[in-house]
């Protein structure tokens, strides 16, 4: 009679890689638009966040909107670009 073993497999998950989604310095649209834009887009950010955001990308050149999976980071990124702002996304390493 043949003895069958059976091994025990696990699977390890790796968590989806996050993206950030950069919000890049406008001189063209002005900083209520910019503000605006940005909490239409994204709404769990209120004003203040969206104020700090916008604030970042005029003093330092980018400024981060949120860390997310690549679907939506798209999906926001697209948003932005579509309310006349330059966005772009890269991995959150």
């Amino acid at each position: 009679m043949a003895v069958e073993t059976l091994e025990k497999t696990t699977t390890v998950r790796k968590p989806a890689p996050m993206y950030r989604v950069l919000l890049h310095n406008d001189p063209h649209n002005t900083m209520e638009h910019v503000i605006q834009s940005i909490m239409e887009v994204v709404p769990s950010i209120s004003e203040p966040q969206a104020v700090n955001i916008m604030m970042e990308a005029h003093n330092n050149g980018t400024g981060l909107v949120v860390v997310c999976a690549l679907e939506p980071a798209e999906f926001y990124c697209e948003c932005l670009q579509s309310k006349g702002l330059t966005s772009t996304i890269e991995p959150d390493d």
